[in-house]
């Protein structure tokens, strides 16, 4: 089963949508599961995991129903509130959907101290015992605080989102890929291969650009703990479905079938447990 670990939907909302700038005006629209059927299909893509881009309890349901209404999306990962007092019972009451497999924060947008905050590990923590994952989306910045989450709370399933988001516009790379070899060492941790298009120049990148930090991830987390993802329609504003697909599927060939079947598909559905 071929699987795209990263991908959002949305009914556009220009106030609570502001983080989409003008340059990104391309996607200024809804973006819902019968945009994205027939990309996957010319892709041989069998199905999706959504992933929250709104920080509210309404848009993990709005989530949940479109896995419910359409076979392509085979999980959720959603938002939920990480210092709610009532966070137990709100993981309860999602735990009995089968659809929701995790959650994530949009980290990137806190401060660089944010997942290292002992009020917010202890709200991740709890995940642990409903067996839901977090994703982990962040800025190279913040890698010291992610690598001391994932230290302090070893019975959760992490994945880093878009490679932690590396600053390959202006090729830097040293300070991001010694993190990266240290989270990696953590066993409870996963890397999302998606992303990199928009951390690149949106209108002058090439594959070449990308197979450095590629390099990195594959060092480090090895072929069983990589999961693509499209990151589409954010990827739209740098390149179509296809050209991310096809940055990744270069990259692995060498490797083999085995190592391709993992990374775009086994891996996620042992992640999500799709």
């Amino acid at each position: 089963m071929m699987i795209d670990a990263h991908q959002h939907f949305w009914l556009y909302n220009p106030e609570r949508d502001s983080w989409i700038t003008d340059e990104m005006a391309t996607i200024r629209r809804d973006f819902l599961p019968a945009d994205l059927e027939p990309v996957l299909r010319a892709n041989g893509i069998d199905g999706c995991v959504a992933v929250q881009a709104s920080q509210s309890d309404d848009e993990t349901l709005f989530l949940l129903g479109l896995a419910q209404a359409y076979e392509i999306v085979r999980g959720v990962v959603g938002w939920v509130d990480l210092l709610a007092d009532n966070l137990y019972d709100k993981l309860e009451s999602y735990s009995q959907f089968e659809e929701i497999k995790g959650f994530r924060h949009v980290a990137q947008a806190e401060p660089d101290d944010f997942l290292m905050r002992p009020e917010v590990i202890k709200g991740i923590k709890q995940l642990a015992a409903f067996d839901f994952t977090y994703d982990i989306l962040i800025y190279p910045t913040q890698l010291k605080a992610a690598l001391h989450l994932v230290r302090a709370a070893p019975d959760v399933t992490f994945v880093i989102d878009h490679l932690a988001k590396p600053y390959i516009k202006t090729k830097e790379i040293n300070r991001w890929s010694n993190w990266m070899a240290e989270i990696a060492k953590q066993p409870n941790v996963s890397c999302k291969v998606s992303g990199m298009v928009t951390e690149a120049d949106w209108h002058n990148w090439s594959k070449a650009d990308f197979f450095p930090y590629l390099d990195v991830v594959f060092d480090h987390f090895g072929p069983d703990r990589l999961l693509f993802g499209s990151d589409w329609p954010v990827c739209l504003t740098a390149a179509d479905y296809t050209q991310v697909k096809t940055i990744v599927e270069d990259y692995v060939q060498p490797w083999g079938d085995e190592v391709r079947a993992k990374v775009f598909g086994q891996n996620a559905t042992a992640f999500y447990r799709l």
